[in-house]
């Protein structure tokens, strides 16, 4: 079994308040789960407004299933106007 836990430490410019930082994130999160079939929750930075970290988890028993799988949702992050990926954290469990 490959399990990857990835954690993006994202940059949101264009957010002034929890509110629009709420509107960002909560449909990243659902359209990231809904798509990819991936465990995906933001895990810290809460209380900022424009910085955000997610995390998602993708289980396997294929390893290139879980790569490709942690590329296609890492395109995705990139391809949302709203956020911006400051960095990425990698880790094979």
């Amino acid at each position: 079994m490959h399990i990857l836990l990835v954690q993006y430490h994202l940059h949101l410019p264009d957010c002034h308040s929890l509110k629009d930082k709420r509107q960002v994130m909560k449909p990243l999160l659902n359209e990231l789960r809904r798509d990819f079939n991936i465990s995906a929750a933001e895990i810290d930075d809460h209380d900022l407004w424009q910085s955000a970290v997610i995390a998602t988890v993708a289980v396997s028993n294929l390893r290139d299933a879980v790569e490709r799988s942690e590329r296609e949702v890492t395109d995705r992050i990139e391809t949302n106007g709203d956020v911006q990926i400051a960095q990425i954290n990698r880790e094979w469990l």
